[in-house]
């Protein structure tokens, strides 16, 4: 029987085999082999990525009051003890910085408080049980682990001499008495579960003005307040002696002290952490703080001492370190932050400025947005950062970026349109393109100016950047907002004073370059 050859030609093959009736290796059908090759790969990279992941330093975090810092510092040697790599980010400024820092995973864990966060963050209506908490708290990722022992609830003091003087001893008291000066922490005189509500269910006459907490206490002392909230267990009541006010009405809620953690953190970090359940009561607990802000010592050591004491961590060497190491470390990332955001805004600010300074309304216009972003107060600026760009350093060098736009593009601009006309018809005479004009004639004549700009920029930035220290972007905030924490103007002074003297600094190098780079017929015009 005869096959046309064609039809063979177009008959696909069978695919051949060994004696077995195995396909056999050459077979094009092979090559679907290759797909078990991407699993192994996938299943490599996500084992190298939850390898990262347990590898990375666990980041502790708290808010800048002494109690916050101390806990902090007990959970980081706790996770330390038990072979934790762990990174510090303490002074958070208030609870909702360091709740969206925990929220958007920039910190791993803080210490806080049942009834902040049951008003604070949930702004539920009385108290929440720890499961309740739980339950409400999961949606952001978040758990609140078992507490730490001790109740430091919001408290109202008044000085010795106060109480004595008017008799005080309950906060009802404070009613018939309305010419008392009140004056409130920004975030107690904000809360429901502060100042609003106390006024309320009190029926307080007075009103309240806003102050740093640590300052408050020195305020009462010094005359200038007569009443100011407290944390019960602050070791500044037994330092300066102060009244707390019974709270007769039942105002507060309870602010049990508990670690607040990310829901997904590993769950041996979380059992290390349950160590310090129950370890602490109100007592122990103001004792402590007030070996900080009474005694002088570090957190670090009054943490060590307690947890030795409880066995929970091994006898070793805490070295603090020195004063012109923390200098040093504080004086580079502060340098860091500014010389980042300056350089960019140069960058940014001269270009937009060559790009628009020929149009008015666009000139107009750039200097309208830049002139807006300075209106926000910095450390507004600084907080809008957080849910954009998280905590740290990233968001203070945006914020500084966009404080830096505008002396640079207003200066450039301004300079660039003001030059003679005379000088721009014999550019042009001389057949010069734009881009020559603007190389060889414009910019030398806007130097000045433009030096000008850049010199302001540097200045404000260095200031501004001491409030980065409240995102946790470190620099030389972070002495001042320990130092405030603390009441302690040596430590302010630290980082206050270096500053200063980076301010001068800024100055006298701008100077330096002007009168480098500006030829001087150029700068004794600039002076006329």
């Amino acid at each position: 029987m005869s096959t046309d050859r064609r039809s063979l030609k177009n008959t696909p093959a069978a695919p051949r085999t060994d004696r077995g009736g195995r396909r056999a290796a050459g077979s094009s059908r092979s090559k679907p082999r290759a797909a078990p090759r991407v699993i192994l790969l996938l299943a490599g990279l996500c084992a190298s990525l939850i390898a990262f992941a347990q590898t990375r330093p666990i980041v502790i975090g708290s808010k800048t009051f002494t109690e916050g810092y101390l806990l902090a510092e007990m959970m980081a040697q706790v996770l330390e003890e038990r072979g934790f790599e762990v990174r510090r980010r303490t002074g958070l400024g208030g609870t909702l910085v360091a709740f969206q820092a925990l929220e958007s995973g920039e910190i791993d864990a803080y210490p806080e408080y049942t009834g902040t966060l049951a008003q604070a963050i949930l702004e539920a209506e009385g108290e929440l049980g720890e499961e309740e908490l739980n339950a409400r708290l999961a949606p952001f990722g978040v758990e609140l682990l078992a507490g730490l022992g001790f109740n430091n609830t919001y408290a109202i003091a008044v000085t010795g001499e106060t109480a004595s003087r008017f008799g005080l001893e309950r906060i009802s008291d404070l009613a018939a008495l309305p010419q008392l000066r009140f004056g409130f922490s920004h975030e107690f005189r904000d809360r429901a579960d502060g100042w609003p509500g106390l006024q309320q269910r009190y029926g307080l006459p007075q009103t309240s003005s806003g102050i740093e907490h640590g300052l408050a206490y020195l305020a009462l002392l010094e005359g200038d307040l007569d009443v100011t909230d407290a944390y019960s267990t602050d070791g500044d009541l037994l330092r300066y002696d102060l009244s707390v006010l019974e709270d007769d009405l039942g105002f507060f809620p309870a602010y049990l002290a508990a670690p607040l953690v990310r829901a997904d953190l590993a769950p041996d970090v979380k059992a290390a952490l349950s160590a310090l359940t129950d370890l602490l009561d109100d007592e122990t607990m103001r004792a402590l703080n007030a070996e900080v802000v009474v005694e002088e010592r570090t957190f670090a050591q009054v943490a060590q001492s307690f947890l030795l004491a409880q066995g929970l961590v091994t006898p070793g060497e805490t070295r603090a370190p020195t004063l012109w190491e923390t200098l040093g470390r504080n004086t580079l990332t502060h340098l860091k932050l500014t010389a980042i955001a300056v350089l960019a805004a140069c960058v940014v600010g001269v270009g937009l400025a060559l790009l628009v300074y020929r149009s008015p309304a666009l000139s107009a216009g750039v200097l309208y947005v830049a002139g807006l972003l300075q209106t926000i107060p910095s450390i507004a600026l600084l907080a809008l950062m957080i849910p954009l760009a998280g905590v740290g350093q990233v968001p203070a060098i945006i914020a500084l970026f966009l404080y830096s736009l505008l002396p640079i593009a207003r200066n450039t601009i301004t300079a660039l349109i003001t030059i003679d006309p005379l000088l721009r018809r014999v550019t042009q005479a001389l057949g010069l393109s734009e881009r020559e004009q603007l190389r060889h004639v414009y910019v030398p004549l806007a130097l000045p100016h433009m030096l000008a700009g850049v010199r302001i920029a540097a200045v404000v930035s260095i200031g501004t950047a001491t409030l980065a220290a409240f995102i946790g972007a470190g620099g030389l905030g972070e002495p001042i907002v320990t130092g405030l924490a603390l009441n302690d103007t040596s430590l302010i002074l630290q980082g206050a004073i270096p500053a200063a003297l980076l301010a001068l600094g800024a100055e006298l190098l701008f100077e330096l370059l002007e009168r480098r780079l500006v030829p001087r017929h150029l700068v004794s015009q600039q002076a006329m």
